[in-house]
């Protein structure tokens, strides 16, 4: 589970690298649609983490619980 953690961890932050750059050429380069995207990457830097914390919750509470189990070889010993 460690590894996983680090593993989507790592791939967040390139992703939110990865949309701070977006949104600076976005700001850049002359487009008739450069506002719509640039709109859609600020909105996406918002997004994107609160998305990410939301999984890391329901990752903590869908963590198995191993207490009765280890309850339930004590007893047997």
């Amino acid at each position: 589970m460690k590894k996983f953690k680090r593993i989507f961890g790592i791939v967040a932050v390139c992703l939110l690298v990865f949309m701070y750059v977006l949104t600076l050429v976005f700001a850049i380069i002359d487009n008739p649609h450069t506002m719509t995207m640039f709109k859609a990457c600020i909105a996406a830097t918002v997004v994107i983490p609160v998305m990410l914390w939301v999984i890391g919750i329901f990752m903590r509470i869908a963590k198995p619980d191993n207490r009765e189990f280890n309850d339930a070889n004590r007893k047997k010993d």
